[in-house]
């Protein structure tokens, strides 16, 4: 059973973030703009200097970092990741609002609220819907599910990382489902929606918003074809292809045809065979241009 919240405002409330990968970073970057003091911590040092810079506290030790703050925000590779760090942390978590913005299946969503209510944890999870140069940004988008009553104290602080920042309900899968079925190919993520208990019409307008930031992404990844240097400025390849292994996951369990997944899951795994993991997802282009 999770505890009851009152609502907050979004100004100087403090803020934890866990994990500062290219994401994770830009969470951070996006709660000090706001003015939220703000709590950084990563499993390996190195990392997070620029946000410090900005004003963020680095702690010295994830359960240090989680008692700086009533919201705790976590964002790692995945959710193996994710458990790892959070399950020693359940003591301190307590009390606190813990949201989940890595990304995964919806079955491993649901996983980590039973973890949660386990030990009668707030616990939302999310998805980040837009690069991290659109965080924190009008056009950000980053979908919530779960637990209602944190989202209602925390959603003024949330909406730091996007204008839009909605509640799914309080199934706690419903943000990854969103997430698989948006990234999906258009026609295949209806399908996929509708197995997840998505009414198509409900996604439509989230789809909609995405398409808004499609122009730049397309001009940056006609550059990069161009000129043959495929350098990540935010999500790489890596992290994109860890995206489509979930899709493709999350179709095969609902027993959906899954060919143009399987398609692109041997592009990407053949890219990172190549090395190009490190690189941006328009690298994609020269492992297709080698096919020929």
């Amino acid at each position: 059973m999770t505890q009851a919240h009152t609502t907050t405002t979004s100004t100087s409330t403090p803020v934890t973030v866990l994990g500062l990968g290219d994401m994770g970073r830009s969470l951070a970057r996006a709660f000090v703009a706001a003015g939220h003091p703000t709590t950084v911590w990563n499993r390996s040092p190195g990392k997070g200097e620029d946000v410090v810079a900005l004003g963020a506290v680095r702690a010295v030790s994830a359960e240090e970092a989680v008692r700086a703050s009533g919201l705790v925000v976590v964002c790692l590779v995945d959710y193996d990741a994710s458990d790892a760090v959070l399950e020693p942390l359940a003591g301190a978590l307590e009390g606190r609002v813990l949201v989940n913005l890595t990304s995964d299946t919806p079955a491993r969503s649901r996983q980590a609220a039973a973890w949660a209510a386990k030990h009668s944890l707030a616990y939302l999870d999310g998805a980040i819907m837009v690069p991290v140069d659109v965080v924190g940004t009008d056009q950000g988008l980053v979908l919530h599910s779960g637990d209602r009553a944190a989202y209602e104290t925390y959603a003024p602080v949330l909406r730091a990382l996007g204008e839009q920042a909605p509640f799914l309900g309080e199934d706690h899968g419903q943000a990854a489902a969103h997430d698989m079925a948006m990234l999906d190919c258009l026609v295949h993520a209806f399908a996929l929606a509708r197995a997840e208990g998505i009414e198509p019409a409900s996604l439509a307008p989230y789809l909609t918003s995405i398409t808004g930031i499609l122009p730049p992404i397309v001009e940056y990844t006609a550059e990069e074809a161009g000129s043959g240097a495929y350098v990540a400025d935010g999500a790489n390849l890596g992290m994109m292809a860890a995206s489509v292994d979930h899709i493709l996951h999350t179709a095969k369990g609902h027993r959906l045809d899954v060919s143009q997944l399987a398609g692109l899951k041997s592009l990407t795994d053949r890219a990172i065979a190549q090395g190009r993991g490190p690189g941006s997802w328009a690298g994609l282009v020269e492992v297709i241009a080698a096919d020929r």
